[in-house]
């Protein structure tokens, strides 16, 4: 019986009652079933996305990018990089090979304390040529840079005998041999040269240099 009393004196007060009932239990009934299909299409936003794409895979895995670093400048590469920097510096345009060069027709040099006789040898061919650069078709800081490397490392390797070839200058504007002039110049400021000679014509004559190197301390 609720708090609120109702009397029943007749018949069509039960029917009343009942249907209030009835209308109770109805409305009731209508709230759960409204509540469920809340509750399901809740779920049924949830699972929206799976429902219109399908079933989500992950890629394989051999499909997948794989990208790779950039890789540093090998130190290798990066040290004769330093190199050419610093021997390309060493040596200078300015300077006055006149003075030095011996008198001779074919302009030998020899570092002081270095005897004649050690180009005489160098011309007779007295050290055989190990090494060689072809400085042809190079600008002149190209030239200065790959002469100074050359001679460094050859140096460093224990070699006594280049050959340089600078060209006769027939390409050069007045076909005057300005490379060769240069040439002279950088090997006069290089430390690692004792002496060089113009080669013999078997060996490129004045359009090449036969160069004697320092005895490498290593």
């Amino acid at each position: 019986m609720s708090a609120k009393q109702v009397r029943i004196a007749s018949l069509a007060d039960l029917k009343k009652v009942k249907r209030e009932i009835e209308a109770k239990a109805l409305q009731q009934a209508q709230q759960a079933a409204e509540l469920a299909r809340a509750r399901q299409l809740a779920a049924s936003d949830a699972n929206l996305f799976v429902r219109t794409a399908g079933e989500v895979k992950p890629l394989p895995e051999k499909r997948r990018a794989h990208l790779r670093k950039a890789l540093p400048v090998p130190e290798v590469m990066q040290y004769q990089r330093d190199q050419i920097a610093v021997l390309g510096e060493a040596i200078s345009d300015d300077f006055d090979v006149g003075t030095l060069l011996d008198t001779d027709e074919l302009l030998s040099f020899r570092r002081p304390g270095i005897g004649p006789d050690i180009t005489r040898k160098l011309r007779r061919g007295n050290w055989s040529i190990q090494r060689q650069i072809d400085l042809h078709g190079l600008r002149r800081d190209e030239a200065r840079e790959h002469l100074s490397f050359f001679i460094r490392e050859a140096y460093q390797q224990g070699i006594r005998c280049v050959r340089v070839v600078h060209g006769k200058g027939h390409g050069s504007p007045g076909k005057a041999p300005i490379l060769k002039s240069r040439v002279h110049s950088w090997l006069m400021q290089k430390q690692e040269v004792l002496a060089f000679v113009q080669a013999k014509p078997a060996d490129g004559g004045a359009g090449a240099l036969l160069v004697l190197l320092m005895a490498s301390k290593a």
